[in-house]
């Protein structure tokens, strides 16, 4: 699925708030006439969007085989305009939308141009104040790669731990636009805009490219590491395994996260 985070609280339901995941289970509750609760790869936070979010829930037989044929069309008519529902399929034995992920792919899209974003890329596009050196940035991101307790870059949540696989985190500039690339088994609550903070305060010279490094050592956020306004980051692709892999891999990563 796609959205737009902009106008959301993010993707959990919370009451009084509009949320991703109550446009989407009401609607799929309106559709198949059956109560719906979605387990989803990517909780993205508030203001942050998505191209290649996935997410799972579990119908009567009869249900999904009278609706399977239509269901993105019907969906269509009901969701709003942030969101939208490009395909739905029946999902394998074993499958987990959460624990089954091997990887979870972000992007962070920024510009240092006088001028500010583009107009029709301004929502997914932050005008960033002052000048950067992406290579500098890059040269640090690659520093931070592997697996590492990213506890400075988290906003903790009581019992869950911060012991990630950063699979990749690149830095790249085309003209006035640079990209923050960023991918992992998992990422922990506002990881990845963390991660682009501390970048660009190397990007901007006021920290060394190794600093961001040299805070893996720490075992509580770091203060002084500011989150990324949340309009840059997109959630772009999640992967699983083979089908035949699934549910051993669900259940592998529910015993690690829990």
């Amino acid at each position: 699925m796609a959205y737009d985070g902009t106008d959301f609280s993010g993707w959990a339901r919370q009451p009084g708030r509009r949320t991703v995941q109550h446009e989407l289970e009401s609607a799929l509750t309106t559709v198949l006439r059956t109560p719906v609760a979605l387990t989803v790869a990517g909780r993205t936070d508030a203001g942050v969007h998505a191209t290649g979010q996935v997410a799972h829930t579990d119908v009567p037989r009869a249900v999904w085989e009278d609706q399977r044929e239509r269901l993105v069309r019907r969906l269509r008519g009901l969701l709003p305009p942030d969101v939208a529902v490009p395909a739905v399929t029946e999902a394998p034995p074993g499958f987990d939308a959460r624990f089954g992920a091997l990887a979870r792919h972000y992007a962070y899209r920024l510009t240092d141009s006088d001028a500010g974003p583009p107009p029709l890329r301004r929502a997914d596009t932050v005008g960033w104040p002052r000048r950067i050196d992406a290579a500098a940035m890059d040269a640090a991101a690659r520093l931070l790669l592997g697996q590492h307790d990213f506890a400075a870059f988290c906003r903790r949540r009581e019992g869950a731990t911060t012991i990630r696989v950063l699979l990749d985190l690149g830095v790249e500039r085309d003209g006035d636009v640079v990209t923050v690339r960023a991918s992992a088994d998992a990422f922990c609550h506002s990881m990845v805009r963390s991660l682009v903070g501390a970048l660009l305060a190397v990007g901007e010279g006021r920290r060394a490219p190794e600093w961001p490094a040299q805070l893996l050592s720490r075992r509580q956020r770091a203060d002084e590491v500011a989150v990324a306004p949340p309009g840059g980051l997109a959630l772009l692709r999640v992967d699983y395994p083979a089908d035949e892999d699934l549910a051993a891999r669900a259940e592998r990563t529910r015993a690690l996260r829990s």
